[in-house]
């Protein structure tokens, strides 16, 4: 017969004194109560060495030993550096716990349960890892650049950051009150000087590298990244995710803010920078640290960068101050960017394609008057 709605302990209390009887038949009452013969076994002999107490009180199931039990020194130091870096999780804090001691066999689910059962993992924390990543096959390929939002400063804006995309390594992380070209200009070629220059730079529809009204969404500082060999790709409008890397860098260094309520300078910046650098394994990278995988470029800055070579047989003019063509007795709108830079034309009856590198911009029909802005190809390499 199935268990019966009554009291637990009751039901216990009645099958041992059943079973007690001179004719009680253990298997059968077990198969009666819809227990095993072991537990009926059990309630038996416990009844026999303490009475109807033992038999009707609850026990804990939890064992009287336990052996793989984690050292109370483990779960203090798990507990600690949790404090310490409240926005690290469980594998992180394994990396850093087997550098300071190899000799302690501990899991990442074992530091996960220890910080669950000390009440250290809020619920916004409770997330899944994501199943596919996609990076650049070494260093320096490809930078991500951004500037973080407003939240957490008391300013307007947040950093400018720049982070390599295959090896995480945040390659600057400044806080320039604004998004003005000079202070961006001087930061970059700060980098470049010191870091050497990446071979693309990635980057969103923000000032002061895109302009809405310029050719391209070309500005002076995107031209001027451009002389430079390295090659500009813009991310898709309204999809931050296209700057993955960066923008979850910018997650992590929110979440270091809030939970360390740190009172943030340029200081406190250059100390998360090294710590998310040398010091925090990071999970998309194997659990190793960004310095681990990352390398100055071998490609040098050059402060007065050659201007580009144009093919034989075309015409070589330079821009006004304006970004203006003088051509055919006439002034053509260009570009304001790319005021006095030189520009190619390359001539077809009355069309004129009018080229920068080897990115053309505009082409001009001399017959009818017209300049029109050719389409920018998204695959293109922007490489002057």
């Amino acid at each position: 017969m199935p268990w019966r709605k009554v009291d637990v302990s009751d039901q216990r209390l009645e099958f041992v004194v059943r079973a007690s009887e001179p004719n009680g038949c253990i298997a059968a009452l077990c198969r009666e109560y819809g227990v095993s013969r072991q537990t009926g076994h059990k309630w038996l002999r416990r009844h026999q060495e303490g009475g109807a107490k033992a038999v009707m009180e609850e026990r804990s199931r939890r064992p009287q030993r336990s052996p793989g039990v984690t050292a109370q020194e483990v779960v203090e130091w798990i507990r600690d550096l949790r404090r310490d870096k409240p926005d690290w999780g469980a594998r992180k804090l394994l990396v850093v716990l087997r550098r300071k001691h190899p000799e302690w066999d501990v899991s990442a689910t074992t530091v996960h349960r220890i910080l669950d059962r000390e009440g250290l993992i809020a619920p916004a924390d409770r997330r899944q890892t994501a199943l596919k990543r996609f990076e650049r096959q070494a260093p320096n390929e490809l930078w991500q650049m951004d500037f973080k939002g407003p939240q957490g400063f008391n300013k307007g804006i947040g950093p400018l950051s720049v982070q390599d995309d295959y090896s995480r390594y945040v390659v600057t992380l400044k806080q320039l009150g604004g998004t003005r070209l000079k202070p961006v200009q001087e930061t970059l070629q700060a980098i470049f000087e010191a870091d050497g220059l990446p071979e693309s730079l990635l980057m969103d529809h923000g000032t002061p590298w895109y302009n809405g009204w310029s050719p391209w969404g070309w500005t002076e500082l995107s031209v001027w990244i451009m002389q430079q060999g390295v090659r500009i790709y813009l991310s898709g409008v309204r999809h931050p995710e296209t700057q993955g890397k960066v923008e979850r860098m910018h997650e992590s260094l929110q979440q270091a803010i809030r939970k360390r309520k740190a009172q943030v300078d340029q200081q406190w910046l250059d100390e998360f920078r090294h710590e998310y650098n040398h010091v925090r394994p990071h999970e998309g990278i194997g659990m190793v640290t960004p310095s681990e995988r990352w390398h100055p470029s071998a490609r040098r800055y050059q402060a007065q960068p050659r201007e580009w070579e144009y093919p034989s047989g075309w015409e070589v003019h330079r821009l006004s101050g304006e970004g203006q063509l003088s051509y055919c007795k006439r002034r053509w709108e260009i570009s304001n960017a790319l005021r006095n830079q030189l520009v190619g034309l390359q001539r077809t009856e009355d069309r004129v394609l009018v080229y920068f590198c080897n990115v053309p911009l505009r082409e001009i029909d001399l017959r009818a008057g017209r300049n029109a802005v050719l389409p920018a190809n998204p695959f293109r390499q922007l490489r002057c």
